[in-house]
C-alpha cells in the first residue's frame, strides 16, 4: 500500500448542535490513536482525531459481537512515517483527493489521500434525537480551501453506520472516495466477496507493487476481466486470479477496479461475506456519486516501513477516482474516461456523499450474496443457495441524507 497511498490507512462540551437531547463527546482512546466514541444499543464506533479513521467499530455488540475493520499493526510504534495517512490507518476513512496525489494539479501539492486522512478533525456536536444518535466533526482544508463537514449517525435496533460528508468550497475538480478496509482471516478463500453487477473490471494500469522496494504483485497491468473470479494473473503461463475469494496467496499485494452498472436508481452493493463466522459486511452506494469500487488487496506484500510484510487486509474503496492515482490524473482525460467512466467530481457549490455501511447475521449455509433486494427501511440479502435474510438499513438515505 506503499504505493496505494504515496500514489493509491476528558470530554469535550457540547458546540454548534441545539437538540432536545444534547451530550457530551467521549473521547477514548483506542489503538493508541486517540478518538471520538458514538454508540447506540447495537454498534460503538470510534473514530480518530487525527484522519477521521473510523475503527474500532464493534456491530452486535451486546450480542456476539463483531468487528470487522482493520487497524495496522505498527499502532503505538514510532517511526518516521513516509506519509501523515499512515500514522493512524485503520477501518474507513473519507479521502480527497483520493489516491496518491504524486503530481501537482493546477499549483496544488495535495498530501496522499488528502488532507482529509490525515489532517486534525474538530469535534462540533453530538446529539440523539428519534432514536438517531449522531457525531459531527470539521476540518478545513488549507491545500484547496475549503470545508468538509463530516456526520456519523446510529440508528437504535441498526447494525449500520451511516455517513455524510457535505462539502463547501474546494471548488474544481477533485477524486475522492470512501477508503474502507477490513481485516482479513488468516485462512485462504474464507471471505467471499460479492457486488451488484458491473460493466467490466481492470486491474492496475501501471505496476502496483515494485520488487524493488520491496512490495510483490501477482495480478497482471492493465487487464479487463468480467468477473472477480478470474482475474487475469502477472505471471506467464498462470491461470487466472480468483479475488473473489480472499485472502489470496500471502505475499502479494495488489489493486484493480470494477465499475458498477445502472441500478435502475437503487444502491449499488458490494458485500463481503464470513460464513465460517455467521456475519457478512456489506456497503452501500449511489453510483452516481461513486462511480467505483477499488479494491486493494494486501497480504504480507509490502516489506518497507512501517509494513514489515506483516499486514493482511483488503480495502473495499467506493469511490470516484482513476485508481489510486491521485487528483491529477483522474482529473484528466484518462483509458476509464475514454470508455464513459466517470474518475473525477467537478464541485461548484456545496456537494454531499452518503455512504452506508453495515453488518448482518446469517444462518448457516449462507455461504454468498447473490442479490441484495430493496423495500422500504429494509434490505435482504438473497445467497446463492437460496437464503433470505432482511435487516433494517435506511437505505434511502444514500438520496436524502435524512432519516
Amino acid at each position: 500500500m506503499k504505493k496505494h497511498l504515496t500514489l493509491a490507512i476528558a470530554g469535550v462540551v457540547l458546540s454548534g448542535l441545539v437538540t432536545a437531547s444534547a451530550q457530551r463527546i467521549t473521547s477514548v482512546t483506542r489503538a493508541a490513536q486517540s478518538c471520538w466514541l458514538l454508540k447506540s444499543d447495537q454498534v460503538e464506533l470510534a473514530i480518530t482525531k487525527t484522519g477521521g479513521h473510523m475503527a474500532p467499530v464493534t456491530f452486535y455488540r451486546d450480542n456476539g459481537p463483531v468487528a470487522p475493520y482493520y487497524i495496522s499493526p505498527w499502532q503505538g510504534e514510532t517511526h518516521d512515517y513516509p506519509v501523515g495517512v499512515l500514522v493512524p490507518l485503520r477501518g474507513d476513512f473519507f479521502c480527497m483527493p483520493f489516491g496518491g496525489n504524486g503530481g501537482e494539479y493546477q499549483g496544488e501539492s495535495h498530501p496522499p489521500h488528502g488532507e482529509t486522512s490525515e489532517a486534525r478533525w474538530t469535534a462540533v456536536g453530538t446529539s440523539k434525537k428519534h432514536g438517531v444518535s449522531s457525531l459531527t466533526l470539521e476540518l478545513n482544508t488549507k491545500v484547496r480551501a475549503g470545508r468538509v463537514t463530516k456526520k456519523l449517525h446510529l440508528v437504535d435496533g441498526q447494525n449500520v453506520v451511516y455517513t455524510s460528508h457535505r462539502i463547501e468550497g474546494f471548488e474544481g475538480k477533485t477524486s475522492l472516495g470512501h477508503h474502507a478496509t477490513l481485516a482479513m482471516p488468516e485462512k485462504e478463500g474464507s471471505f467471499k466477496i460479492n457486488h451488484s453487477p458491473i460493466k467490466f473490471g481492470m486491474t492496475n494500469p501501471g505496476q502496483f507493487s515494485n520488487p524493488a522496494n520491496g512490495e510483490y504483485q501477482q495480478l497482471g497491468i492493465k487487464q479487463r476481466f468480467n468477473s472477480l473470479s478470474a482475474v487475469p494473473s502477472i505471471f506467464k503461463g498462470a491461470p487466472d486470479v480468483d479475488c473473489s475469494k480472499l485472502p489470496q496467496k500471502k505475499g502479494y499485494a495488489d489493486l484493480l477496479m470494477i465499475f458498477p452498472a445502472d441500478t435502475a436508481g437503487k444502491p449499488a452493493w458490494l458485500t463481503a461475506t464470513r460464513a465460517d463466522e455467521g456475519w457478512l459486511w456489506f456497503s452501500l452506494k449511489d453510483p452516481k456519486v461513486l462511480a467505483s469500487t477499488v479494491f486493494w488487496l494486501e497480504n504480507r506484500g509490502r516489506h518497507m516501513l512501517p509494513w514489515y510484510g506483516r499486514n493482511n487486509c483488503v480495502g473495499l474503496e467506493d469511490v470516484t477516482a482513476f485508481f489510486a492515482d491521485g487528483v491529477k490524473p483522474s482529473a484528466s482525460d484518462n483509458l476509464l474516461t475514454q470508455d464513459g467512466i466517470q474518475t473525477a467530481v467537478d464541485l461548484k457549490g456545496d456537494f454531499t456523499v452518503n455512504y452506508i455501511q453495515g453488518v448482518v447475521k446469517i444462518p448457516d449455509g449462507f455461504t454468498e450474496v447473490a442479490n441484495v433486494e430493496f423495500a422500504g427501511g429494509v434490505a435482504t440479502f438473497v445467497s446463492t443457495g437460496g437464503h433470505r435474510v432482511t435487516t433494517a438499513v435506511r437505505h434511502e438515505f444514500l438520496k436524502s441524507g435524512q432519516f
